[in-house]
């Protein structure tokens, strides 16, 4: 399991600053996640090669100050259940507020690391202001300046110091599928309908499932865990705490999943929070299987399906390779053909494809349709093999990698799909010197 480390603290202390900072500095490696809404307010960093989830909790909150007293309590007590490790983050330009101790006193109790963070520090006349930040009673302090990173290395080596070590050792090694969707999108009557037992309580009512949910499955020759998950929501949604939670949550499940089973309400259409869980599902290398469902209350004619499937493939270009499964949970239909599918994405990704076969049948493509030549220069593609990693990753070996470019990589990928079946798996292609 990841870390997950959150950010705690009033408005405008310069949370977002910071934690854009952090997402920022990783993304000229790795393209940050912006899952839960259209800000970004979670992402995936690293510091030190210790990898950790960082969730930035001023952004669930909306409203005037006195509705974020109240909301402020609710959203630190949430990232202590929740979190790793929390930073607490303090403006030395406003001194402590009445505001900072409460979150203080809720901090002081708290068994996980508590990093206090006092930000804007960007002289030494603040440098001695800040002291009286100790009032707090949260012990040392780190003093650093979000906006031009000074003194977040030091508090970063502490965070990650900290942070415990995950048992990457799972119980049980079944594949693990979680269910995801915005809510009332149907996901746990899909989980009823696969269970057969009404295991969870199904009403209309949005946001009924608050945690995730492990359910062992084993049916039809097929064993498997389902990870149910509480809707994710759109932030103008966030006015009550369990809704970061089942944020926090869906970002969990996903993460630590083998395939994404993308649940979205056929009335409502494949619209942007259900493309968010897409792309965050994609970014994290998942397998994915979009379900169509509530598909008996969509007035059809022949051409329908067709259409509605044309239009998600659209949304989701360039990774268009994936199954989608139109299905009625209320008449059950179609729910075992999900898992099925479900089942063949999970061995797409765990496929191995043996060196010499890579060769053999990618070297002649390539040949006859070579990189284009670079300022004269031409590229040559001498070598291919699989990656050993948990989902399928392809090094192209060349005399000069640099000057492929994604075009290139793109057709790489898609003659490996036409070739060998990775329905539902996001492929990565990197080009390296021989």
């Amino acid at each position: 399991m990841g870390n997950i480390v959150a950010v705690v603290g009033r408005p405008n202390v310069g949370k977002s600053t910071f934690f854009n900072r952090l997402i920022k500095r990783r993304e000229a490696i790795v393209d940050a996640v912006s899952g839960v809404t259209r800000d970004r307010h979670y992402g995936k960093t690293d510091w030190n090669g210790k990898e950790f989830s960082l969730i930035d909790t001023g952004g669930y909150v909306v409203g005037s100050d006195d509705v974020f007293e109240a909301e402020i309590d609710k959203q630190v007590e949430l990232a202590i259940d929740e979190a790793d490790a929390i930073i607490f983050m303090v403006d030395v330009e406003s001194g402590v507020t009445g505001m900072d101790e409460d979150v203080a006193q809720l901090l002081r109790k708290v068994k996980k690391p508590v990093f206090l963070v006092v930000n804007k520090v960007d002289n030494n006349k603040r440098l001695e202001d800040a002291v009286e930040f100790y009032a707090l009673g949260l012990g040392e302090y780190f003093a650093i300046a979000s906006i031009n990173g000074s003194g977040t290395g030091d508090l970063l080596d502490a965070v990650v110091e900290a942070l415990p070590e995950k048992e990457e050792i799972e119980e049980d090694e079944l594949p693990r599928f979680a269910v995801v969707g915005r809510p009332n999108a149907g996901k746990s009557s899909f989980i009823n309908a696969l269970i057969g037992e009404e295991r969870y309580i199904v009403t209309d009512v949005a946001g009924t499932t608050r945690d995730s949910i492990d359910t062992k499955y084993n049916r039809f020759g097929f064993e498997f865990n389902l990870v149910d998950t509480a809707g994710i929501r759109r932030k103008s949604k966030v006015k009550e705490d369990l809704e970061f939670y089942s944020v926090m949550r869906s970002v969990r499940a996903i993460e630590h999943c083998d395939v994404c089973l993308v649940v979205l309400d056929a009335t409502r259409g494949f619209d942007g929070q259900v493309q968010n869980i897409f792309w965050l599902a994609e970014r994290n290398r998942k397998g994915i299987v979009i379900l169509v469902n509530k598909w008996d209350l969509v007035e059809k004619d022949t051409k329908t399906a067709k259409e509605f499937e044309k239009h998600i493939r659209e949304q989701i270009a360039p990774f268009t390779d994936v199954p989608i499964v139109f299905i009625s949970v209320l008449n059950k239909q179609r729910i075992f053909k999900a898992i099925e599918t479900a089942v063949e994405v999970y061995n797409n990704r765990s496929k191995r494809i043996k060196t010499s076969v890579l060769n053999e049948t990618l070297l002649p493509i390539i040949e006859n349709q070579p990189p284009p030549a670079y300022k004269g220069k031409f590229v040559k593609i001498k070598y291919i093999m699989q990656l050993p990693t948990p989902q399928p990753q392809f090094a192209f070996f060349c005399n000069l990698p640099q000057y492929v470019k994604d075009p290139y990589k793109r057709f790489l990928e898609n003659k490996l799909r036409d070739m060998f079946d990775f329905n539902g798996v996001p492929i990565s292609v990197y080009l390296r010197k021989k």
